[in-house]
């Protein structure tokens, strides 16, 4: 079983803030602006909000507007806008090529991390906390019942999502992953959901900017795509890739052990 460090959500170009960590410790991971797609902004709610709302609210200056499309992936939270909705994560490209290269099948399980800041509510408007920094914060995970290659393969319920467009399936390397009905290392959990926030759950090491983390010691001795053990600083964190969405680290017991603890953590709230 391998696990895989997947960043998703709003980045500095795609999106241009944060996604909000909300009073009530909810991870909403905002997805990324996307022109192709069929799901809107609007279309999107949380709360009684919109994520128009939300993001204008949290970033006044932001370029986003109502009409706009996202590419809502991984599709790991139910917003009610499809009958029959399944917990379905896509990719494509050189991602897709690097996660195939990287033997990824089922059983594996993706930890999603992204960008957050915490926020609050004034006179009922949502607004990032001035004293917060913004770190990475593992936010969802996924793990994986079966991968699909062809569109002719794909069954009718997996149609809504934005990686179904048959003009993404005349690329070369795009997949739909489906989810495990339940966690095969605690079956007392979905295959896949998100997390409320848990200081547990933050990657980037107290101080420091939010690409430099603070992990376990014996990472040191596990292959992590995309890094080697220069990414391991003298001064006592992992310099995590600034490019790069899958980080693929090798099967370990300790790593399993150790995402099986964020899991339990994130969804013990």
């Amino acid at each position: 079983m391998k696990i895989i460090l997947s960043r998703k959500g709003f980045d500095s170009s795609n999106g241009g803030c944060p996604s909000p960590i909300l009073p009530d410790g909810t991870l909403l991971s905002l997805p990324i602006p996307s022109k192709y797609d069929h799901v809107k902004y609007v279309d999107l709610h949380h709360d009684g909000k919109s994520f128009v709302e939300i993001i204008k609210e949290i970033n006044p200056r932001t370029r986003i507007k109502e009409h706009w499309h996202c590419h809502l992936d991984p599709d790991i939270r139910d917003y009610g806008i499809v009958e029959d909705w399944l917990p379905l994560f896509g990719q494509e490209g050189s991602s897709q090529k690097h996660l195939e290269n990287q033997g990824i099948c089922p059983g594996d399980i993706f930890l999603f991390f992204g960008w957050f800041r915490q926020t609050e509510s004034v006179s009922g408007k949502l607004r990032f906390v001035k004293t917060e920094k913004e770190k990475h914060i593992l936010w969802g995970y996924f793990q994986v019942n079966a991968v699909y290659g062809s569109y002719s393969k794909l069954p009718p319920q997996f149609l809504y999502h934005p990686h179904a467009i048959v003009e993404r399936f005349s690329k070369k390397s795009n997949c739909i992953y489906s989810a495990t009905g339940t966690l095969s290392l605690s079956q007392d959990h979905r295959g896949s959901g998100t997390f409320k926030y848990h200081p547990s759950l933050v990657l980037t090491k107290e101080g420091y900017s939010r690409s430099r983390w603070q992990i376990p010691e014996f990472f040191k001795d596990v292959g992590i795509s995309y890094h080697t053990s220069k990414s391991f600083k003298e001064e006592g964190y992992f310099d995590s890739a600034k490019i790069g969405q899958e980080f693929v680290v090798a099967e370990d017991e300790r790593v399993i052990d150790w995402a099986l603890s964020k899991i339990r953590i994130g969804k013990s709230k």
